[in-house]
């Protein structure tokens, strides 16, 4: 059973282990190992560590204009536990795992097991056959969830946008004006507006000085005809 358990692994992934008892390392829980060594949970610290840097060499050499906090938004995204789960759903794992009776009995297993397994496979990857091979099947698996994370972080920040415009377009950096603000203490609201060189676009305001500049940036980005007013929903 175990060894059909570990073909359909290799199977779905489509790579042939050298040390098989790596890969078994790696699909089996604390809950049926006779100790937790024996477990995926050492796997699964390495394969943890691998993962982002890959995730994060792939950001970085993909997307050379998106600022470091963009960047970190959509690694932290991708490699959450969340994604993993699904990266393992996707592959099987779950029908693969070595399980405890307790766990095993569950209809759908926890997103922390699922999440696990997939980091341990990483690092099975990575010391039987090498980071390569494990790089490239980490990428297999999670350049469709960079995407969309990648997609919806650009989208979603205006001032980001219209930094990598100015910045590129202009060799200007975008400065917000402080323009007005009202209110109690409490609850005030800030206008602010954008100026590029010696143009000031709109105002806008909005209950933080933060939100206020993602208004002034989306305003600004309409004026110059980089967006549409579809896009005012998320602004």
């Amino acid at each position: 059973m175990r060894e059909e358990a570990l073909n359909r692994c290799q199977d779905a992934i489509g790579i042939r282990f050298k040390d098989p008892s790596l890969l078994e390392s790696a699909l089996t829980h604390a809950s049926i190992a006779t100790s937790r060594l024996e477990s995926n949970e050492r796997l699964e610290f390495l394969g943890d560590s691998i993962l982002g840097q890959v995730v994060c060499q792939y950001l970085y050499d993909t997307y050379p204009d998106y600022l470091e906090g963009e960047l970190t938004k959509i690694k932290s995204t991708v490699v959450s536990g969340k994604t993993c789960a699904k990266v393992s759903e996707q592959i099987g794992l779950d029908d693969c795992l070595f399980l405890g009776n307790g766990i095993s009995a569950r209809s759908k297993l926890p997103t922390s097991v699922m999440a696990a397994v997939f980091e341990s496979l990483v690092a099975a990857v990575a010391l039987d056959a090498g980071l390569d091979v494990a790089r490239e099947m980490i990428l297999k698996y999670m350049v469709p969830f960079i995407e969309v994370a990648a997609a919806c972080e650009h989208q979603q920040n205006f001032k980001s946008q219209l930094q990598h415009y100015s910045q590129k377009e202009l060799g200007i950096t975008p400065a917000y004006d402080l323009l007005d603000e009202k209110g109690p203490d409490h609850s005030k609201c800030f206008e602010v507006a954008v100026r590029i060189g010696g143009q000031r676009f709109p105002g806008a305001w909005g209950p933080s000085k933060k939100e206020a500049e993602q208004k002034a940036a989306f305003a600004a980005l309409l004026h110059l005809e980089l967006v549409t007013e579809d896009e005012a929903a998320t602004a």
